[in-house]
Protein backbone atom coordinates (compact mmCIF):
# COMPACT_ATOMS: atom_id res chain seq x y z
CA UNK A 1 0.00 0.00 0.00
CA UNK A 2 1.17 3.51 -0.77
CA UNK A 3 2.12 5.30 2.48
CA UNK A 4 3.04 8.67 1.63
CA UNK A 5 6.56 8.78 1.54
CA UNK A 6 8.43 9.62 -1.63
CA UNK A 7 7.27 9.99 -4.75
CA UNK A 8 8.30 9.65 -8.28
CA UNK A 9 6.27 10.18 -12.16
CA UNK A 10 5.18 6.11 -11.69
CA UNK A 11 2.99 7.26 -8.91
CA UNK A 12 2.24 10.96 -8.62
CA UNK A 13 -1.01 10.67 -8.96
CA UNK A 14 -1.76 8.52 -6.51
CA UNK A 15 -3.68 10.18 -3.25
CA UNK A 16 -2.78 9.73 0.53
CA UNK A 17 -3.24 10.71 3.53
CA UNK A 18 0.12 11.99 4.79
CA UNK A 19 -0.02 15.53 5.87
CA UNK A 20 2.69 17.77 4.34
CA UNK A 21 4.46 20.42 6.66
CA UNK A 22 7.73 22.71 6.81
CA UNK A 23 9.84 24.22 8.91
CA UNK A 24 11.24 27.56 8.17
CA UNK A 25 12.05 30.98 10.46
CA UNK A 26 8.69 31.46 9.37
CA UNK A 27 7.03 28.53 11.00
CA UNK A 28 10.01 27.02 13.40
CA UNK A 29 7.17 24.45 14.61
CA UNK A 30 5.56 22.86 11.13
CA UNK A 31 2.09 23.22 12.83
CA UNK A 32 -0.61 23.48 10.36
CA UNK A 33 -1.99 27.65 10.51
CA UNK A 34 1.05 28.74 12.32
CA UNK A 35 3.10 30.34 9.57
CA UNK A 36 4.27 34.37 8.77
CA UNK A 37 2.73 34.96 12.44
CA UNK A 38 6.24 36.92 13.74
CA UNK A 39 4.99 40.50 15.06
CA UNK A 40 8.07 41.96 15.87
CA UNK A 41 10.83 41.71 12.97
CA UNK A 42 14.19 40.67 13.86
CA UNK A 43 15.12 41.20 10.03
CA UNK A 44 15.51 44.48 9.17
CA UNK A 45 14.16 45.14 5.83
CA UNK A 46 11.17 44.12 7.51
CA UNK A 47 10.89 46.87 10.14
CA UNK A 48 8.22 49.13 8.18
CA UNK A 49 6.12 46.14 7.47
CA UNK A 50 3.52 44.20 10.07
CA UNK A 51 2.29 40.41 10.53
CA UNK A 52 2.00 38.12 7.36
CA UNK A 53 4.81 40.36 6.03
CA UNK A 54 8.45 38.69 5.28
CA UNK A 55 9.25 39.41 8.79
CA UNK A 56 11.63 36.67 9.80
CA UNK A 57 13.35 34.73 7.06
CA UNK A 58 16.17 33.95 8.67
CA UNK A 59 17.96 33.23 12.18
CA UNK A 60 21.07 34.31 13.60
CA UNK A 61 23.83 31.76 15.53
CA UNK A 62 26.41 32.97 17.58
CA UNK A 63 29.60 31.70 17.68
CA UNK A 64 29.62 28.98 19.99
CA UNK A 65 25.93 28.67 19.96
CA UNK A 66 23.96 25.27 19.14
CA UNK A 67 20.52 25.94 17.84
CA UNK A 68 17.70 23.82 17.28
CA UNK A 69 15.93 24.12 13.91
CA UNK A 70 13.91 21.17 13.74
CA UNK A 71 12.19 19.00 16.46
CA UNK A 72 9.35 16.71 15.16
CA UNK A 73 7.15 14.25 16.15
CA UNK A 74 6.64 11.31 14.55
CA UNK A 75 5.97 9.00 12.34
CA UNK A 76 6.71 10.82 9.33
CA UNK A 77 9.82 11.58 6.82
CA UNK A 78 12.36 13.88 6.24
CA UNK A 79 11.90 15.03 2.30
CA UNK A 80 13.80 18.28 1.23
CA UNK A 81 16.03 20.77 3.00
CA UNK A 82 17.43 23.65 1.58
CA UNK A 83 20.08 25.99 3.42
CA UNK A 84 21.83 28.52 2.83
CA UNK A 85 24.65 29.70 5.30
CA UNK A 86 27.02 32.72 5.70
CA UNK A 87 30.36 32.05 7.62
CA UNK A 88 32.85 29.25 6.61
CA UNK A 89 31.01 26.03 5.59
CA UNK A 90 33.40 23.55 7.82
CA UNK A 91 32.64 25.46 11.13
CA UNK A 92 29.15 24.79 11.10
CA UNK A 93 28.04 21.68 11.77
CA UNK A 94 24.64 19.36 11.17
CA UNK A 95 23.27 17.12 13.34
CA UNK A 96 20.23 15.03 13.22
CA UNK A 97 19.08 12.46 15.79
CA UNK A 98 16.40 9.93 15.63
CA UNK A 99 13.63 8.38 17.45
CA UNK A 100 15.03 10.13 20.73
CA UNK A 101 18.94 8.98 20.72
CA UNK A 102 21.78 10.70 22.69
CA UNK A 103 24.12 10.32 19.31
CA UNK A 104 23.79 12.17 16.18
CA UNK A 105 22.78 9.65 12.90
CA UNK A 106 24.14 12.59 10.90
CA UNK A 107 26.77 14.59 12.27
CA UNK A 108 28.82 16.61 9.06
CA UNK A 109 30.15 20.41 8.76
CA UNK A 110 27.73 21.78 6.81
CA UNK A 111 29.54 22.06 3.25
CA UNK A 112 30.62 18.23 3.33
CA UNK A 113 26.72 17.42 4.21
CA UNK A 114 26.20 19.55 0.94
CA UNK A 115 29.23 18.08 -1.20
CA UNK A 116 31.23 21.70 -1.04
CA UNK A 117 33.79 21.09 1.42
CA UNK A 118 35.91 23.33 -0.10
CA UNK A 119 33.65 26.38 0.68
CA UNK A 120 34.44 29.97 2.22
CA UNK A 121 37.90 30.82 3.24
CA UNK A 122 37.77 33.66 5.86
CA UNK A 123 33.66 33.67 6.37
CA UNK A 124 33.29 37.23 4.85
CA UNK A 125 31.34 35.88 1.84
CA UNK A 126 28.06 34.94 1.98
CA UNK A 127 27.73 33.66 -1.51
CA UNK A 128 30.90 31.38 -0.95
CA UNK A 129 34.69 31.76 -2.14
CA UNK A 130 34.73 28.09 -4.15
CA UNK A 131 31.10 27.89 -5.20
CA UNK A 132 30.44 25.20 -7.73
CA UNK A 133 26.84 24.67 -9.29
CA UNK A 134 26.25 20.51 -8.72
CA UNK A 135 23.55 19.11 -9.76
CA UNK A 136 22.11 15.23 -9.07
CA UNK A 137 19.07 13.33 -8.05
CA UNK A 138 20.56 13.23 -4.06
CA UNK A 139 22.27 17.13 -3.79
CA UNK A 140 21.80 20.24 -5.50
CA UNK A 141 24.03 23.23 -5.57
CA UNK A 142 22.84 26.47 -6.82
CA UNK A 143 23.93 30.02 -7.44
CA UNK A 144 24.90 31.63 -5.03
CA UNK A 145 25.09 28.96 -1.82
CA UNK A 146 21.87 27.06 -2.09
CA UNK A 147 21.83 23.91 -0.42
CA UNK A 148 19.66 21.46 -0.85
CA UNK A 149 18.94 17.67 -0.68
CA UNK A 150 16.32 15.30 -1.29
CA UNK A 151 17.30 12.38 0.64
CA UNK A 152 14.38 10.32 2.24
CA UNK A 153 14.59 10.48 6.04
CA UNK A 154 11.70 8.39 7.60
CA UNK A 155 11.47 8.12 11.47
CA UNK A 156 8.74 6.86 13.90
CA UNK A 157 9.24 8.61 17.33
CA UNK A 158 10.89 11.79 16.62
CA UNK A 159 13.19 13.95 14.38
CA UNK A 160 15.52 16.89 15.69
CA UNK A 161 18.10 18.68 13.64
CA UNK A 162 20.90 21.07 15.15
CA UNK A 163 23.10 23.90 13.72
CA UNK A 164 26.10 24.37 15.80
CA UNK A 165 28.43 27.39 15.12
CA UNK A 166 32.07 26.70 16.04
CA UNK A 167 33.56 29.79 14.21
CA UNK A 168 36.14 31.44 16.28
CA UNK A 169 34.06 34.48 16.55
CA UNK A 170 31.18 35.63 14.76
CA UNK A 171 31.37 35.51 11.39
CA UNK A 172 29.92 38.50 9.25
CA UNK A 173 27.09 39.04 7.31
CA UNK A 174 25.80 42.23 5.60
CA UNK A 175 24.88 43.83 9.39
CA UNK A 176 28.27 42.68 10.86
CA UNK A 177 26.61 40.11 13.33
CA UNK A 178 26.50 36.40 13.80
CA UNK A 179 26.11 33.91 11.40
CA UNK A 180 22.58 34.22 9.66
CA UNK A 181 21.13 30.50 8.33
CA UNK A 182 18.05 30.47 6.10
CA UNK A 183 16.56 27.16 5.56
CA UNK A 184 13.44 25.58 4.80
CA UNK A 185 12.64 21.79 6.06
CA UNK A 186 10.03 19.90 4.32
CA UNK A 187 8.67 16.50 5.67
CA UNK A 188 5.50 14.48 5.34
CA UNK A 189 3.56 12.83 8.85
CA UNK A 190 2.60 9.59 7.88
CA UNK A 191 3.23 5.96 8.57
CA UNK A 192 6.76 4.10 8.10
CA UNK A 193 6.57 0.94 7.02
CA UNK A 194 8.36 -1.88 9.12
CA UNK A 195 11.27 -1.89 6.49
CA UNK A 196 12.32 1.68 6.92
CA UNK A 197 15.72 2.31 7.91
CA UNK A 198 16.96 5.24 9.53
CA UNK A 199 19.44 7.98 7.27
CA UNK A 200 22.99 8.37 8.46
CA UNK A 201 26.24 10.96 7.19
CA UNK A 202 29.23 10.52 8.93
CA UNK A 203 32.30 13.20 7.92
CA UNK A 204 36.31 12.40 8.62
CA UNK A 205 39.39 13.98 7.58
CA UNK A 206 42.83 12.88 7.60
CA UNK A 207 45.68 15.77 7.06
CA UNK A 208 48.05 14.66 5.91
CA UNK A 209 47.35 10.85 5.06
CA UNK A 210 50.25 9.14 6.67
CA UNK A 211 52.75 7.39 3.95
CA UNK A 212 51.53 4.26 2.86
CA UNK A 213 48.22 4.21 4.80
CA UNK A 214 44.60 3.65 3.46
CA UNK A 215 42.48 6.21 4.05
CA UNK A 216 39.02 4.95 6.18
CA UNK A 217 35.79 6.82 5.04
CA UNK A 218 33.44 4.68 7.06
CA UNK A 219 34.13 1.94 10.08
CA UNK A 220 32.33 0.85 12.82
CA UNK A 221 29.13 0.44 11.38
CA UNK A 222 26.88 -2.07 13.08
CA UNK A 223 23.71 -3.45 11.64
CA UNK A 224 21.44 -4.11 9.09
CA UNK A 225 21.34 -1.51 6.13
CA UNK A 226 22.96 -0.58 2.65
CA UNK A 227 25.49 2.31 1.89
CA UNK A 228 23.71 4.83 -0.29
CA UNK A 229 26.95 7.39 -1.35
CA UNK A 230 30.10 8.80 -1.01
CA UNK A 231 31.01 12.74 -1.12
CA UNK A 232 34.74 13.45 -0.89
CA UNK A 233 37.17 17.01 -0.90
CA UNK A 234 40.43 15.86 -1.90
CA UNK A 235 43.45 18.19 -1.40
CA UNK A 236 46.74 17.06 -3.58
CA UNK A 237 49.96 17.68 -1.91
CA UNK A 238 51.89 16.10 -4.85
CA UNK A 239 52.57 16.79 -8.64
CA UNK A 240 51.35 14.37 -11.21
CA UNK A 241 47.96 12.32 -11.17
CA UNK A 242 46.66 11.46 -7.65
CA UNK A 243 43.51 8.94 -8.32
CA UNK A 244 45.01 5.81 -8.83
CA UNK A 245 43.95 4.23 -5.91
CA UNK A 246 41.27 1.03 -5.15
CA UNK A 247 38.07 1.64 -3.25
CA UNK A 248 37.26 -1.11 -1.17
CA UNK A 249 33.97 -2.39 0.37
CA UNK A 250 34.24 -5.00 3.62
CA UNK A 251 30.77 -6.49 4.94
CA UNK A 252 29.39 -8.93 7.17
CA UNK A 253 32.56 -10.15 8.66
CA UNK A 254 35.00 -9.35 6.05
CA UNK A 255 38.76 -8.94 7.54
CA UNK A 256 41.79 -8.59 5.22
CA UNK A 257 40.13 -9.02 2.11
CA UNK A 258 36.68 -7.03 0.91
CA UNK A 259 34.40 -8.30 -1.40
CA UNK A 260 33.86 -5.44 -3.51
CA UNK A 261 37.10 -3.88 -4.35
CA UNK A 262 37.28 -1.00 -7.09
CA UNK A 263 39.72 -0.50 -10.11
CA UNK A 264 40.60 3.52 -9.58
CA UNK A 265 39.64 6.48 -8.13
CA UNK A 266 38.17 8.26 -11.36
CA UNK A 267 36.40 4.63 -11.78
CA UNK A 268 34.84 4.70 -8.46
CA UNK A 269 33.35 8.12 -9.72
CA UNK A 270 31.99 7.22 -12.86
CA UNK A 271 34.82 8.94 -14.82
CA UNK A 272 37.76 7.29 -16.73
CA UNK A 273 41.49 8.07 -17.26
CA UNK A 274 42.35 10.92 -14.74
CA UNK A 275 39.14 13.44 -15.49
CA UNK A 276 41.47 14.17 -18.24
CA UNK A 277 40.32 15.44 -21.40
CA UNK A 278 43.58 17.12 -22.60
CA UNK A 279 45.80 20.15 -22.26
CA UNK A 280 44.75 21.83 -25.51
CA UNK A 281 41.04 21.06 -23.83
CA UNK A 282 41.47 22.76 -20.17
CA UNK A 283 42.69 18.96 -19.03
CA UNK A 284 40.64 18.15 -15.92
CA UNK A 285 36.97 18.40 -16.91
CA UNK A 286 34.66 18.90 -14.39
CA UNK A 287 31.42 17.56 -14.64
CA UNK A 288 27.69 16.57 -12.51
CA UNK A 289 25.24 14.03 -13.17
CA UNK A 290 22.35 12.20 -11.68
CA UNK A 291 24.52 10.20 -9.68
CA UNK A 292 28.32 10.76 -9.89
CA UNK A 293 30.50 13.98 -10.49
CA UNK A 294 33.70 15.77 -10.41
CA UNK A 295 31.81 19.38 -9.76
CA UNK A 296 34.96 21.31 -8.31
CA UNK A 297 39.06 21.74 -9.56
CA UNK A 298 40.38 24.49 -7.57
CA UNK A 299 43.42 25.20 -9.50
CA UNK A 300 46.91 26.63 -8.48
CA UNK A 301 47.40 30.28 -9.19
CA UNK A 302 50.94 30.33 -9.62
CA UNK A 303 51.64 32.99 -6.54
CA UNK A 304 50.34 31.86 -3.42
CA UNK A 305 47.70 29.04 -4.13
CA UNK A 306 49.69 25.57 -3.53
CA UNK A 307 47.93 22.42 -4.23
CA UNK A 308 45.09 21.57 -6.65
CA UNK A 309 41.51 20.44 -4.83
CA UNK A 310 38.52 18.54 -5.92
CA UNK A 311 34.83 17.66 -4.77
CA UNK A 312 33.75 14.35 -6.15
CA UNK A 313 30.54 12.70 -5.63
CA UNK A 314 28.98 9.16 -6.22
CA UNK A 315 25.09 7.77 -5.28
CA UNK A 316 24.80 4.33 -4.52
CA UNK A 317 20.74 5.18 -5.76
CA UNK A 318 20.55 2.35 -8.48
CA UNK A 319 23.17 0.15 -7.06
CA UNK A 320 23.18 0.60 -2.96
CA UNK A 321 25.64 -1.80 -1.11
CA UNK A 322 24.24 -3.63 1.08
CA UNK A 323 25.15 -5.39 4.54
CA UNK A 324 23.61 -7.02 7.12
CA UNK A 325 25.66 -7.02 9.78
CA UNK A 326 28.45 -4.66 9.81
CA UNK A 327 30.42 -2.43 6.74
CA UNK A 328 34.10 -0.87 6.71
CA UNK A 329 35.13 1.60 3.45
CA UNK A 330 38.42 2.54 2.57
CA UNK A 331 40.20 4.52 -0.39
CA UNK A 332 43.60 4.20 -1.25
CA UNK A 333 45.54 7.40 -2.29
CA UNK A 334 47.96 6.32 -4.82
CA UNK A 335 50.13 8.47 -7.70
CA UNK A 336 53.01 7.93 -9.92
CA UNK A 337 56.57 7.89 -9.84
CA UNK A 338 59.08 8.87 -12.43
CA UNK A 339 59.66 5.35 -13.28
CA UNK A 340 56.37 3.84 -13.51
CA UNK A 341 55.59 2.99 -10.38
CA UNK A 342 52.96 3.74 -8.19
CA UNK A 343 53.78 6.32 -5.25
CA UNK A 344 51.68 6.28 -1.92
CA UNK A 345 50.05 9.93 -1.57
CA UNK A 346 50.01 11.83 1.65
CA UNK A 347 47.32 13.87 0.79
CA UNK A 348 44.15 16.06 2.63
CA UNK A 349 41.51 14.07 2.04
CA UNK A 350 38.13 14.37 3.63
CA UNK A 351 35.12 12.38 3.38
CA UNK A 352 31.23 12.31 3.77
CA UNK A 353 29.49 9.06 3.79
CA UNK A 354 26.04 8.23 3.30
CA UNK A 355 24.31 5.48 4.20
CA UNK A 356 20.87 3.76 5.52
CA UNK A 357 20.91 1.27 8.74
CA UNK A 358 18.77 0.12 11.60
CA UNK A 359 19.13 1.87 15.04
CA UNK A 360 20.58 2.31 17.35
CA UNK A 361 24.20 2.81 15.45
CA UNK A 362 27.56 2.47 16.81
CA UNK A 363 28.48 5.66 18.44
CA UNK A 364 30.69 8.00 15.76
CA UNK A 365 34.09 8.42 16.50
CA UNK A 366 34.62 12.49 17.78
CA UNK A 367 34.71 14.97 15.05
CA UNK A 368 37.84 16.47 14.66
CA UNK A 369 38.64 19.86 16.56
CA UNK A 370 37.95 22.65 14.68
CA UNK A 371 41.73 23.53 14.23
CA UNK A 372 41.75 20.30 12.07
CA UNK A 373 38.45 20.58 10.27
CA UNK A 374 39.29 24.06 8.80
CA UNK A 375 40.58 24.58 5.03
CA UNK A 376 44.26 26.04 5.00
Amino acid sequence: MFNGLGMNLGNLSLLSKAKTRSISPENTTGEKGKGAMTIHPEHGPSRDLGQGWKVRPCISIKAGETVTIADIEGPGAIQQIWMTPTGNWRFTIVRIYWDGQAQPSVEVPIGDFFCSGFGTDDGSNHKGTNFRQLSSLAVCVNPGSAFNCYWEMPFRKHCRITIENIQPKDAVDANKNSMVLYYQINYTLTDVPDDAAYFHAQFRRTNPLPYKSVYTILDGVRGHGHYIGTSMAWGVNNNGWWGEGEIKFFMDGDTEFPTICGTGTEDYFCGSYNFDVGKENGGYREFTTPYAGLHQVLRPDGLYKAQQRFSLYRWHIMDPVRFEKDLRVTIQALGWRKDGRYLPLQDDIASTAFWYQTIPAAPFPELPARDMLEVV
